[in-house]
């Protein structure tokens, strides 16, 4: 958990805004979720390890045989006799239960934006924090592939406009994921713990991949099916997304429905973004079938934000077509996007308001409170950001903590100096 300075935070609200604007732009209304929700709700098997990393929130009143009790509990702690709340470990969860209370007065196809805090009790580390921002957007009602196509269009809009040069969407679906693993013999109950594993793949390559597969006692014949698969030759030509290069990607006979779904959402992002043409399709989209995503409540569709300067994704989201219903009692279709601010806005330049000057105002000491006051008021209402400073011996440091700030330029200001004087001289 972390302090911001002036400049830092400043710079996180630029973000910020750039991709609220984006998200506005393409018809998602912002909605605000507590901060804490039940503890049974975000331990109800659909957070996946992050159920884990939970802050829990101890009941009010408990007394020293509580705690006792709970503590002496045969299988361990329980955790559940001390918490009733615990704050959220991400946004999806408090949305479906925000969705479930407040669906008779939203649109059938609601598009939703959450950008706001979230805790986990992570080990600290670049990238990793126990407390930061998530920016969602869900489309929740629509079943087709165009809530797939928006919610991307959207998001590469917003990294367009941010200039996040070079991002790729990695691409899978969870009904291609279990076909194949069918496909190679895995059994029905073993698979969840193979995509545990497969997940793996970009740490610890093929290899690692196999003998934790062998480790795990899954069938003999599905490792060997899935090793050669895993093995198997490519070509070095890379193709659009697009059927072909899914089905070059998967075993023979991936199943028509999953593929033309896929096909259909590179179709669509091409289109939106006035590229491709004819049977081609050209997006900043890749096939990737090993593609997991480790939480537990996806059932379509999923996918990655890549960029080439870092080895980590910088968001993810997918289809969770289930969650809702267990909030509801009736299924309801949604998928998300995830953009991971944290990761992004370290890898983005410092840019200034755009637009709006920004005047420090140097005053000596001797200039009247009433004439500084209404000087200022006067700049503020044309438009510009204006702080007062007054003078000091060592102005050029005075004057490189403004710029540090944010600040493009500055004044000096001497008593009874009428405004029409006034001159700026930029900063840098």
């Amino acid at each position: 958990m972390r302090d911001f300075l002036p400049a830092d935070k400043a710079r996180r609200e630029r973000v910020l805004a750039v991709i609220r604007d984006r998200y506005r732009a393409h018809g998602f209304d912002e909605i605000e979720t507590p901060v804490v929700e039940d503890y049974d709700r975000l331990h109800a098997g659909i957070g996946g390890d992050n159920e884990k990393l939970a802050f829990n929130v101890l009941k009010r009143g408990l007394d020293a045989d509580a705690i006792r009790a709970a503590a002496d509990a045969p299988d361990g702690v329980d955790a559940h006799a001390l918490a009733d709340l615990g704050l959220r470990y991400d946004l999806t969860v408090p949305l479906a239960r925000f969705y479930a209370t407040h669906r008779a007065e939203l649109p059938t196809v609601f598009r939703s934006i959450q950008m706001a805090p979230v805790w986990r009790a992570e080990r600290p580390q670049k990238g990793r924090y126990r407390q930061f921002v998530q920016c969602d957007i869900d489309i929740i009602g629509d079943a087709t592939s165009r809530a797939e196509a928006e919610l991307l269009v959207a998001s590469l809009d917003a990294l367009d406009e941010l200039g996040l040069v070079g991002a790729t969407f990695r691409i899978n679906d969870r009904r291609a994921l279990d076909w194949m693993l069918a496909h190679f013999g895995f059994a029905e109950s073993e698979r969840a713990g193979v995509l545990i594993t497969i997940d793996k793949l970009d740490k610890v390559g093929p290899d690692g991949v196999i003998a934790e597969l062998r480790g795990r006692d899954a069938a003999a014949s599905a490792v060997e099916a899935f090793d050669a698969f895993l093995r198997r030759p490519q070509s070095d030509h890379v193709l659009p997304f697009g059927e072909q290069q899914i089905r070059a990607a998967l075993p023979a006979g991936a199943p028509d429905d999953i593929v033309a779904d896929l096909v259909a959402i590179g179709a669509a992002v091409s289109a939106a973004r006035g590229i491709g043409g004819g049977d081609r399709v050209d997006a900043p989209l890749e096939f990737d079938p090993f593609l997991v995503r480790g939480m537990g409540y996806y059932t379509g569709t999923i996918f990655e934000l890549a960029h080439p300067s870092v080895a980590y994704s910088l968001g993810g989201g997918g289809r969770y077509d289930g969650m809702i219903g267990r909030f509801l009692g009736q299924d309801v279709p949604a998928v998300g996007f995830s953009i991971g601010f944290e990761r992004i806005v370290d890898l983005l330049e410092t840019a200034a308001d755009a637009g709006a000057a920004a005047v420090v105002l140097v005053h000596d000491r001797d200039v009247p409170v009433g004439e500084l006051v209404a000087l200022k008021a006067a700049l503020v209402a044309d438009g510009a950001r204006v702080r007062l400073e007054q003078r000091t011996k060592n102005l050029k440091v005075l004057l490189e903590r403004a710029a540090a700030d944010g600040y493009t330029s500055f004044a000096t200001v001497a008593a009874g100096q009428p405004r029409d004087a006034l001159e700026t001289k930029p900063l840098s």
